[in-house]
């Protein structure tokens, strides 16, 4: 079953509101949750995660810096708060950030970005050979599995999914730009492990005229 990861953020950045967001939608279903690692100090993101680990939440905290030092804080962060999943991350840090894991003795799954990621919000470019290539590297280097910027890809978005599910064969997470019930229907059709929304929900892009708590429930709805 393809599960939906609702994301306390928008435009790659957690939401000032989220605990209220959370409140409003913890009695939905919904099993999976997470947020950026900046948006929200310290204090503020473990209250956030005591919160939905409490409502038996799997939750998940997405990296998107481009600067090591910044990168390696979030990871730090995602320790710090008992995130099930650090997912994101550039590439070129995958190494080293399995690594640090390690030396942490961190109990977190890892699902890098792959291939050319720039920008905030972040694009992905390159080839479809290169990025799945990558993925395949990644995943002799012992990661959980994948997040892909599908939809925000700047060449054949449909080529590059089927090429990752046939030639991957670790999970994968579908990031970014999810903001209508087609794309959700292309991640169902092909048993995509998991996808994340975030700024469509807070658009209320899937309900209209709806409030948050519905935009939840009409993709969970499509899910069952």
């Amino acid at each position: 079953m393809t599960e939906f990861i609702f994301m306390l953020t928008h435009h790659d950045v957690t939401i000032p509101n989220a605990l209220e967001v959370f409140e409003e939608i913890k009695d939905t279903g919904l099993k999976f949750i997470g947020c950026k690692d900046i948006g929200l100090p310290i204090e503020k993101l473990q209250e956030l995660f005591r919160k939905m680990k409490n409502a038996d939440m799997t939750t998940f905290i997405e990296v998107v810096s481009n600067d090591e030092e910044k990168h390696f804080m979030g990871v730090e962060k995602a320790i710090r708060v008992g995130a099930d999943y650090l997912i994101g991350g550039m590439p070129r840090f995958t190494r080293k950030t399995l690594e640090y894991l390690k030396e942490k003795k961190a109990n977190l799954k890892f699902f890098p970005y792959i291939g050319k990621v720039i920008g905030h919000p972040c694009v992905l470019e390159g080839n479809v050979d290169e990025i799945v290539n990558n993925g395949v590297e990644f995943g002799k280097m012992g990661i959980h599995g994948i997040n892909l910027l599908l939809y925000r890809y700047t060449g054949n978005v449909n080529l590059l999914l089927d090429r990752a599910i046939d030639t991957l064969k670790i999970p994968l997470i579908v990031a970014g730009s999810i903001d209508n019930f087609e794309k959700i229907g292309q991640m169902k059709r092909k048993n995509v492990w998991a996808f994340t929304i975030g700024g469509a929900i807070l658009e209320k892009k899937f309900a209209p005229e709806k409030n948050i708590k519905e935009q939840v429930t009409a993709v969970l709805n499509l899910l069952q």
